[in-house]
């Protein structure tokens, strides 16, 4: 019988299931399996060739040649035990070495999954992923702690960065654009903990989100003609809520004339004009000097002569730097931020502004956020995963102490259908934003009757 398991299938699927008889057995499997990958592993550090070598040590080596290497010591070990490894296994110790050599491990072949948008690692024997919006623990694991730390080494080396218990938790970006975060013992009790959000190598588009039934076409149009007025907007929502798509959807809808800075965290943004200058910022080094922070950044732009500013995410001061680029001549840029609603994205900006470090009075500080945001965008994630944006809504103007709003476009939602999918509509409320004159400056037009009261869209 095969090292790996009897194989089995799942109804209805040719998919190839594990299937044991008791969990010992799957323990023995694999524990035998590893000891096989172990020492084929070992047979090649002792005795590779220096042509295989620079094979190994190129920066783009070919994946078949290094199948072809691994294979051939594969096969001396068969030589030796041909009972170590059944053939029918070879392809996928060949395969998991390969990734152990080059990839990341267990992980390489769900970083590679296209249906997968985030990986969660929980210590060497808890793996998690994000599939369709529902997380899902999957059967990948690693040996132990050890051999987690070599694959957080592997992700970290190449960037420069570095984590111990001096600094335990990194953000960094790999080099296909994926954001991940690593945080170790001992901060982390259950051993080195992972996290990777991958992003789509071609970008969304808006039709994508309305297919998904992130919005209508409606408010997609509403959208495309807010970002060509030139109107100021944040994108509002929780963790996972999916805030950077949408934002780099909208952002899509500025003009290829235009010159535009994005200033990010990670640069997760792929816009597509042709103008564009990305910034990122740096942490500090191993002797705590030079960090670049997102508020350097955003100072920096002002001096850039952008026509638009993108702000990944404000999380703090920058905050105030922001609202003041808005306030003075740079309409149009966009930014994103955790909130819970439009009401609740108000309050946090107000939260970051006093970050800043300046003594402002809480009604300037008001001020400055109602003449400098003109839009809300607040999405968030139904209990189906799916994403929607659930407000569009205007912030107008102080009266007395307190910021004015009015909601332009909603998601109502009805309930779950039988298979547990949300469904709701949108609707527009039938007000018109009071910045509608900034429409007409620009040379943007929407019908005279776009905002009369009436269901948006169909279903989603």
């Amino acid at each position: 019988m095969s090292l790996l398991t009897r194989l089995g299938r799942k109804e209805g699927s040719n998919q190839q299931v594990h299937i044991f008889e008791t969990e010992q057995e799957k323990e023995d499997t694999d524990a035998s399996y590893l000891k096989v990958k172990q020492r084929i592993h070992q047979r090649i550090i002792e005795e590779m060739q220096p042509d295989e070598q620079q094979i190994l040590a190129s920066v783009n080596p070919d994946p078949r040649q290094v199948e072809l290497i691994i294979d051939h010591y594969c096969e001396k070990v068969l030589e030796e035990d041909p009972f170590a490894i059944p053939r029918s296994d070879r392809h996928k110790i060949v395969a998991d070495i390969r990734d152990e050599m080059l990839g990341l491990g267990p992980i390489e072949s769900l970083r590679q999954d296209g249906s997968i948008s985030e990986i969660m690692v929980n210590g060497p024997k808890q793996v998690f992923v994000e599939r369709m919006g529902k997380l899902e623990l999957t059967d990948v694991k690693f040996h132990d702690n050890a051999h987690l730390m070599n694959i957080v080494e592997r992700i970290l080396t190449p960037l420069g960065r570095r984590i111990d218990e001096a600094s335990p938790l990194v953000d960094a970006r790999l080099k296909d654009g994926s954001r991940v975060n690593i945080i170790i013992p001992p901060l982390s009790l259950v051993g080195p903990a992972l996290t990777i959000r991958k992003f789509s190598q071609t970008p969304l588009t808006v039709e994508n989100l309305i297919s998904f039934g992130t919005l209508d076409e409606k408010m997609a149009q509403f959208l495309r003609a807010c970002v060509k007025a030139r109107i100021n907007i944040l994108v509002s929502g929780g963790t996972g809520s999916g805030k950077t798509t949408t934002l780099n959807v909208i952002s899509s809808f500025i003009p290829e004339s235009e010159r535009i800075v994005t200033i990010e965290d990670a640069a997760e943004l792929k816009l597509q004009q042709t103008h564009v200058v990305t910034l990122e910022s740096r942490p500090a080094n191993i002797e705590g000097k030079g960090q670049i922070t997102i508020r350097d950044l955003v100072k920096n732009a002002l001096r850039m002569r952008p026509d638009r500013i993108i702000v990944g995410e404000v999380r703090g001061g920058e905050a105030l730097d922001m609202l003041q680029a808005m306030n003075t001549g740079h309409d149009g840029s966009l930014t994103t931020a955790h909130a819970n609603s439009p009401r609740d994205a108000l309050s946090r900006l107000e939260t970051m502004v006093l970050m800043s470090g300046f003594e402002l009075p809480v009604r300037a500080i008001r001020e400055q956020i109602s003449s400098a945001i003109d839009l809300i965008i607040q999405q968030s994630r139904i209990r189906d995963g799916s994403r929607k944006i659930t407000y569009v809504t205007e912030v107008q103007h102080m009266e007395d102490a307190t910021i004015t709003t009015q909601d332009i476009f909603h998601y109502v939602q009805t309930g779950f259908d039988e298979n547990g999918k949300a469904k709701g509509h949108f609707e527009g409320t039938g007000l018109k934003p009071s910045f509608i004159d900034k429409f007409e400056l620009n040379g943007v037009e929407l019908p005279d009757d776009f905002f009369d009261v009436s269901q948006a869209g169909g279903d989603y």
